[in-house]
């Protein structure tokens, strides 16, 4: 069943102990989140999501979205419980308080992304999309077009989507056809169709501003000829209201596999009247502002689902009874054990726990890396965790995703049978979690864009940002006896990635087609070697507060159980990914196209 309760104290592990010495240094600009602060707002987030979203999940995927007559409507409930989330202030969480927003650090406003996404992750794209239009805008926008919309979409009266894809192109947006006519007073006129648009159009809001890639008459071939432009779906009255019809519609609804409350539209502009976001033919450099904390995001939506489906799985592996254990009988007053006695039932509920440990550990660095780059008044430090970032941003969203989907599935497996039918609720999160691999591009677009852009990227710069750190770890605590076996294995999986990024780089500049074929396990091994970084830090933290005598010493032990099952059982995956990169691409890429 669909069971859910935030885990703070682990949230509250990474933000507070975790990486408190990450070299990022204090943020002076966020000092008034103090913890008794951050800590309310967690408990309410807590609350809101188990008690708000979670009971929508379910029905919401039942009932899904309908399209009648020109109108989008939203399952039962969703339009009840996005006027309670936007009173409550959570659209505006971490939007800066110049338009109203909050302006919440992202190492804590990701946590409550990965509540909301493991609770109702159809509900997160509606919020979710606005949050990134509002980036793009705030980042590349006029300050005409900044203060006309900002403040609706911070508060969340009006919503925000990106509108890229059309039937003929996906990935090469270069193919777009969509049109942008320039008017006499600064406007352009729209006309074009669009598929794909999450949160495309809804009844949520009184007002859906879309951020639309197109071409001006006049623009250059491919993608250097992009321009984004903002369309309203109502245009604007002069005290702000809304207005007339601005010439956008939604022509038809996906049928979707997953995140069916979601309403993912084709969205027809006819000679719409939109204003340009940015330079002209410079769209991909503004839209990426927003796609790469959308992509961030969507990490988090693996892991929000991988921590759902891990709870349903416990939940029902110490309800459910099944044979006796292999030592003997652990309940011998039942007819049988439950099936958490079991070591492949174990196997499959540590697999989910250590991934979604290590995905929430490695994102709170990242997320500690995104308030640095904006806050910190050290230009050295801005520089270092803009890098850290930058290279980081397709790992968390391809490995998260992936190792998310890994889970939803292992959570069916646990409940067997009863899995493979809805009225469990968890064949629903293997759904709603297979998206995230795909949208936000594709992630071996990401493995692409890590090899291809990020490492080769000022002479190797990024990837400083995380060698470093990880070398000084492991030969600061190479004498350390309690952790010798996990700076053992983290030594030998980095040593492996340092070889692949040398070998890539090497085959990569006479042949671009072996760094392809190496990308996707490069991908995933520096991934596992970022995880295995985290947890070793993390088990040495454990040792000592257990040393300390800490209170809740139950919570550092399980830490350092979860942490050696991850190195003694997922990290070898290292080896596999480094010996598939060594083997290089004549096998993948020999068999003539004639033959498949």
């Amino acid at each position: 069943m669909q069971v859910y309760e935030a885990p703070l104290r682990d949230m509250r592990f990474v933000l507070r102990e975790l990486h408190a010495d990450d070299g990022y240094g204090d943020l002076p600009a966020l000092e008034e989140f103090s913890d008794d602060v951050v800590d309310a707002v967690l408990e309410e987030a807590a609350r809101l999501t188990r008690d708000v979203l979670l009971p929508l999940n379910r029905s919401g995927d039942e009932e899904g979205c309908t399209l009648e007559n020109g109108v989008v409507r939203t399952p039962k409930g969703f339009k009840e419980a996005y006027e309670q989330f936007r009173e409550g202030g959570w659209c505006a969480l971490a939007s800066d308080p110049k338009w109203g927003g909050q302006g919440l650090p992202e190492r804590i406003n990701k946590l409550i992304e990965e509540m909301i996404c493991a609770t109702n992750v159809s509900f997160s794209l509606y919020p979710g999309l606005t949050h990134g239009a509002t980036t793009a805008l705030e980042g590349h926008g006029s300050e005409d077009l900044k203060n006309a919309y900002l403040p609706k979409l911070v508060e969340g009266s009006w919503s925000g989507t990106m509108c890229l894809t059309e039937a003929h192109c996906g990935t090469d947006l270069g193919m777009l056809r969509t049109r942008a006519v320039p008017q006499d007073d600064g406007s352009f006129r729209i006309t074009g169709a669009k598929i794909f648009i999450s949160a495309g159009d809804h009844d949520l809001t009184e007002n859906i501003i879309h951020l639309v890639l197109a071409r001006t008459p006049d623009a250059p071939k491919g993608v250097k000829g992009i321009s984004l432009f903002l369309v309203p779906k109502y245009l604007p009255n002069a005290d702000g209201g809304v207005g007339p019809s601005n010439g956008v519609f939604c022509t038809a609804i996906e049928h979707k596999m997953g995140i069916k409350a979601s309403a993912t539209c084709q969205i027809s502009f006819e000679d719409s009247q939109g204003w340009l976001i940015g330079k002209p033919n410079k769209g991909m450099e503004a839209m990426f502002t927003m796609m790469n904390t959308e992509r961030v995001s969507v990490g988090v939506q693996g892991l929000g689902l991988a921590e759902a489906s891990y709870q349903a799985a416990v939940y029902y592996a110490k309800d459910r009874v099944q044979g006796r254990s292999l030592s003997g009988a652990k309940h011998p007053e039942q007819a049988a054990d439950p099936i958490i006695v079991h070591p492949d039932v174990r196997r499959m509920l540590m697999t989910a726990r250590a991934y979604t440990e290590g995905c929430r550990a490695l994102g709170g660095w990242v997320s500690r890396a995104l308030d640095a780059e904006k806050f910190s008044t050290d230009p050295e430090v801005q520089k270092r965790a803009g890098d850290f970032v930058a290279l980081m941003t397709p790992v968390v969203k391809a490995l998260f995703t992936d190792l998310g989907f890994e889970a939803t599935n292992l959570g069916v497996q646990v409940y067997g049978g009863h899995g493979f039918i809805r009225e469990s609720g968890v064949e629903q999160h293997v759904r709603d979690s297979r998206i995230a691999m795909i949208y936000e591009g594709t992630n071996g677009i990401q493995a692409l864009d890590l090899v291809g852009r990020k490492l080769p990227a000022h002479m190797g710069r990024y990837l400083r940002s995380f060698f470093h750190p990880v070398s000084q770890f492991i030969e600061e605590n190479g004498a350390n006896a309690e952790l010798a076996t996990m700076i053992e294995g983290l030594g030998q999986a980095f040593g492996a990635l340092q070889l692949a990024t040398g070998m890539i780089a090497e085959r990569g500049l006479k042949d671009p087609e072996e760094a392809g074929a190496a990308s996707v396990d490069y991908l995933r091994l520096l991934g596992l070697v970022a995880i295995a970084y985290c947890f070793a830090r993390a088990s040495k933290i454990a040792q000592a507060r257990l040393a300390e005598g800490a209170e809740d010493a139950g919570f550092y032990k399980a830490k350092l159980i979860t942490a050696q099952f991850f190195f003694d059982r997922l990290l070898p995956q290292a080896t596999t990914c480094f010996l598939a990169i060594k083997a290089g691409k004549q096998s993948m890429m020999a068999l003539d196209e004639a033959a498949f």
